[in-house]
């Protein structure tokens, strides 16, 4: 990256305090502009998480909650609008926090008089909550990191895959070989990302493509269906148009299960839960305040468009009877029907396989990000370790086959990856004395409860507390204005609210969600849920309360970003080429610190 002279004197002294003979600082690098992330892959980023088990499986799921085709695809229909709205929330924090000091020019200074500007910083929600609720010092971080740490992995996506791997296989389901592919799914997403950071992105974008392509082609399939074409199975379009469209039976006898209906919003808004993902590695990304937040909205536009197409296209080949008789997810139903033989069924569930393993990629990739940056706050044992990040021995060996004079190779936080897959596998053994088909429902369920209910709740109730109480502090100071003011914010809230309500509501002994269905009992997820709040309040008072008591010292942490103009333009954005990070225990004199 080329730098002004002022930049590259601040970089070079950066360097040489962090490599400095008995240093304690930590020194992480920033990608450089050749590796940093563009408009295609941050497209990817989010299309790879959405598609995922969700579109093929969801459906199903949430028509026999609700019993009725018009309900569910309000429901989908509701779940983008939900999805838009969340993005235009982080979109308002993610353009606007954190800020800094430029450097005063020709001194290369931070302390000049000029005014804070955004320069995008990776960890998403994490930077906003501690923004939003600043004080105490060490709570918001610990509740966030202990969550994230601890839930931040989709071990309930691991074994879907490897159930449909199975039935890919033609195999017969052993719980034992569905959690073996689990953890090899995980294992391998985590060895790609570590040894080989461009590779791991090229894999994302390529997977992106294939599942756009595969519900396009649902799409296509599902609407010639519907027009009257054969695929082998005769004309099935027919009777599912008019058990489906018919206007006197889209919308007769819906369920009047409100819990069925709380879980059914949460699995749909799990599916368009990917909008985050690019925010996790905002560092990363290629001029973001020029270009990140119109791809993203487009990308959203397209997910919702896809999402919604793709279940007109299901119901145009499926009538709802069948599908509220099997057990079988709306994709396999479908290709069932429309081709009337075995393999085409097998086909699709290698299809979901690959796009489930795309989901894991694209998460390995950004939450190992954010789990770096609650290591460099310094609450997790061992955090100097997991903040780090090392050359990539793909670089290393390319580098010393190929030398090139880049000072920058490509780098990966291998660290802070080990910590994610740990976990990642530990939940994998931790469900194994229940099905695999419960495990994933449990999973799914509890992930879009803390992740995205609970914090989505947080974070636009944050955004509501700004607006309304800091007011032009804060509105003339936005990065980004979302369209509505704090309409999407309000929308965002209210929904998270209800939900994390109305899921204690008993779903009915007929529902999927009854405990006759999956043997656990409808409290238990939200409960878990709603805990992990007080484990991570447990977790702030031991470590920023207890010990520093029991040890007579206080945790001093320091982290110095070093900021400079992109591409070493007087108009370039400001972005984070290297941060030092250091902490220690200081003794305490009286109440302050020493």
């Amino acid at each position: 990256m080329p730098l002004t002279e002022a930049d590259q004197r601040r970089v070079d002294e950066a360097e040489a305090e962090a490599e400095a003979a008995g240093a304690s600082k930590l020194l992480i690098r920033s990608p450089p502009d050749i590796q940093k992330l563009g408009s295609i892959t941050v497209m990817c980023l989010i299309l790879n998480r959405t598609i995922g088990s969700g579109i093929f499986v969801t459906p199903a799921i949430v028509l026999r909650a609700t019993n009725s085709v018009g309900v569910s695809l309000l429901l989908w229909t509701f779940g983008a609008i939900f999805g838009m709205c969340g993005l235009l929330v982080w979109l308002e924090l993610g353009m606007s926090i954190p800020k800094f000091q430029p450097p005063e020019e020709g001194t290369g200074s931070l302390d000049g008089e000029g005014p804070y500007e955004n320069v995008p910083r990776n960890g998403g929600e994490k930077n906003y909550l501690e923004y939003i609720y600043k004080d105490p010092r060490f709570q918001t971080t610990c509740m966030y990191g202990v969550i994230f740490v601890i839930l931040g992995n989709l071990t309930g996506n691991a074994i879907a895959m490897g159930q449909y791997v199975m039935q890919a296989a033609g195999a017969p389901d052993s719980p034992h070989a569905v959690r073996g592919i689990a953890v090899a799914a995980l294992t391998g997403a985590c060895l790609i990302h570590g040894l080989w950071r461009n590779g791991g992105i090229l894999l994302n974008n390529v997977l992106a493509l294939i599942k756009v392509l595969t519900l396009m082609a649902i799409i296509i399939i599902g609407f010639a269906t519907a027009g009257g074409a054969s695929f082998g199975n005769g004309r099935v379009g027919k009777d599912a148009i008019k058990a489906n469209f018919a206007t006197h039976k889209s919308f007769v006898r819906p369920s009047d299960d409100a819990g069925s209906y709380a879980r059914s919003i949460i699995y749909v808004v799990y599916s368009y839960s990917g909008f985050n993902q690019p925010f996790y590695v905002l560092s990363e990304v290629s001029q973001p305040k020029k270009r990140f937040a119109k791809a993203t909205i487009a990308t959203m536009i397209l997910v919702a468009v896809l999402f919604t197409l793709s279940n007109v296209a299901y119901l145009c080949a499926v009538p709802k009877d069948r599908i509220l008789d099997t057990d079988l997810d709306m994709a396999n139903i479908f290709f069932q029907d429309v081709f009337g033989n075995e393999i085409a069924p097998r086909v699709m569930s290698g299809i979901i396989a690959l796009s489930i393993f795309g989901n894991i990629v694209v998460m390995t990739f950004t939450a190992s990000r954010v789990k770096q940056e609650i290591a460099k706050e310094g609450i997790l044992p061992f955090s100097l370790f997991f903040a780090q990040s090392k050359t990539t021995p793909y670089a290393w060996l390319k580098q010393r086959l190929w030398p090139s004079r880049s000072r920058i190779l490509e780098e990966s936080p291998s660290t802070a990856l080990l910590l994610h897959w740990i976990f990642a596998v530990m939940f994998v053994a931790a469900t194994s004395s229940t099905s695999t088909a419960i495990a994933y429902l449990v999973l799914v369920l509890l992930y879009g409860y803390t992740l995205i209910v609970m914090v989505g709740f947080f974070v636009a109730t944050g955004v509501l507390y700004l607006r309304f109480t800091k007011r032009k502090e804060w509105t003339d100071n936005l990065g980004f204005r979302p369209w509505g003011g704090p309409t999407a914010a309000i929308i965002y809230s209210c929904t998270c609210a209800f939900m994390i309500v109305s899921v204690f509501v008993t779903p009915s002994e007929k529902s999927s969600f009854s405990y006759a269905t999956t043997g656990v009992q409808h409290y238990i997820v939200p409960a878990v849920g709603l805990g992990t709040l007080l484990i991570g309040y447990t977790y702030y008072l031991v470590f920023a309360k207890l010990i520093p008591r029991w040890r007579k010292k206080v945790l001093i942490v320091e982290r110095e970003p070093i900021i400079v103009r992109q591409g070493g333009r007087q108009d370039g954005e400001w972005v984070q080429i290297l941060e030092l990070v250091e902490f220690w225990w200081a003794a305490r004199q009286g109440n302050k610190e020493a």
